[in-house]
């Protein structure tokens, strides 16, 4: 049994605390927020979906729950200009770690983070849960396999809403420093599933704007992604879409088929063709009706901790990809010029500069 902290009470922890409910192998012990508040918010909704009175401590100063050596793995989820700091300090005290994207605001923190959870020997879990989705993981299988042939072109689409008051709401809500960009929170699932599904990446070039003035960072992002394998992608984001979401579309054009996702939550197939293959839409279909990705997300990380046969999926170097991507995209739109990666350094604040 994996016995797990909770740093960061706020609204996500409620997908963490759902999901630890459901497994047998990993159990909260302990929580910690600044606000005692959330704190017993989280310890209360635990209990009840659990449906059991143990005992769950209430840590105000986040550190003690990285030195109790009682706790073999920590969730971050607090803002996410802390998502790094947190991570390498839990690295430091010899924890598993399950963070929430973004993994970090900077190339430095994240390819420090890398070298110490191979340092120390631990794990580090990105939670892009998109890519344990059962249909996602047949699309990949359809990538790898050569059943949908070279891919040529792929189309990342964010429209959504988050008007001012969401900003407003918390103050570091909007700012590079502290939140990193629209991108970054709102628009790397998708991008990292481009990238998962089309491969690595050469160049990136983009434009950002912003519409409202009560924040820092871009609501219109535009991108055009080069791949290695010459594969084209685009990016298209915006978070004033009114008067509230349409959703997200993720589309594949392939030499043997086209496969196009979207809806409120990436679950509709809109369009489904692969040469001489008439029963993989209906596969599909039914996949998309599969969305415990959370689950089998945090059954991954358990089964890659106890043993070594079982790989972790989304591992902190697969999600630099998706973050070194969109720091691409924002260097791009800085310079003017398009980006090429690899990227040795990057971070979200020199978009204030």
């Amino acid at each position: 049994m994996l016995n797990a902290g909770l740093i960061g009470c706020g609204f996500i922890s409620k997908k963490h605390l759902l999901t630890l409910s459901k497994l047998n192998n990993m159990k909260l012990i302990a929580v910690s927020d600044i606000l005692e508040s959330k704190m017993k918010e989280a310890v209360d909704f635990y209990r009840e979906i659990t449906r059991t009175d143990e005992a769950v401590s209430w840590i105000k100063d986040y550190k003690r729950i990285l030195k109790d050596t009682s706790i073999d793995v920590v969730i971050i989820a607090v803002i996410s200009g802390l998502h790094a700091q947190i991570a390498k300090e839990a690295l430091h005290y010899g924890k598993h770690v399950i963070l929430e994207k973004p993994m970090a605001l900077s190339i430095k923190d994240a390819d420090e983070m890398i070298l110490l959870s191979e340092q120390q020997n631990k794990q580090i879990l990105v939670c892009h849960q998109m890519r344990y989705r059962p249909v996602m993981q047949k699309l990949k299988s359809l990538v790898m396999t050569g059943e949908l042939g070279r891919p040529y072109f792929g189309v990342a689409s964010i429209r959504i809403s988050r008007p001012t008051k969401y900003y407003e709401s918390a103050s570091w809500r909007g700012s590079w420093a502290l939140d990193g960009g629209m991108l970054v929170n709102q628009g790397i699932h998708l991008i990292d599933l481009l990238v998962w599904l089309l491969g690595d990446v050469e160049s990136v070039y983009g434009q950002v704007g912003t519409t409202n003035n009560s924040k820092e960072t871009e609501d219109i992002a535009a991108g055009i992604v080069t791949f290695r394998n010459k594969a084209k992608g685009i990016i298209e984001a915006n978070t004033i879409t009114m008067p509230n979401n349409i959703g997200y579309t993720l589309s594949l054009f392939c030499e043997k088929g086209t496969i196009c996702l979207n809806g409120p939550s990436l679950n509709r197939i809109e369009r489904c063709y692969i040469v001489g293959q008439s029963k993989v839409e209906e596969e599909l279909r039914e996949l998309c009706t599969d969305m415990n990705e959370h689950e089998y997300m945090y059954k991954n990380f358990i089964d890659s901790i106890e043993t070594c046969t079982v790989p972790l999926i989304m591992t902190a170097k697969e999600g630099r990809e998706a973050l070194e991507t969109i720091f691409g995209l924002y260097k791009s739109a800085k310079t003017g010029h398009p980006t090429i990666l690899p990227l040795s350094s990057f971070d979200s604040k020199e978009m204030s500069e």
